[in-house]
């Protein structure tokens, strides 16, 4: 699978969660070009819209990992990726 269908997919897998997902320019040095956050009750993704699409798919897989998405429909490709 090729990694825009793993970002697209990703992000599908998010807005399933009702977790947002933000492109943003990070100003200063961003570790990891970005992750998950609580604002107001609600989670948030805030990726580095520089970063390259592996990385963007990177940053997205490692904020979802903790969420249970067993009863989502997820490829088995990004499933990896999530484990």
């Amino acid at each position: 699978m090729d990694v825009q269908k793993q970002l697209a997919e990703l992000e599908e897998v998010a807005r399933t969660l009702k977790v947002r997902v933000s492109y943003d320019a990070m100003s200063g040095p961003t570790q990891g070009g970005g992750g998950l956050c609580k604002v107001r009750g609600e989670y948030r993704i805030i990726v580095d819209k520089r970063l390259k699409p592996s990385e963007r798919v990177r940053v997205l897989a490692d904020a979802l990992r903790g969420f249970d998405t067993e009863g989502i429909f997820v490829s088995p490709q990004v499933r990896e990726l999530l484990s």
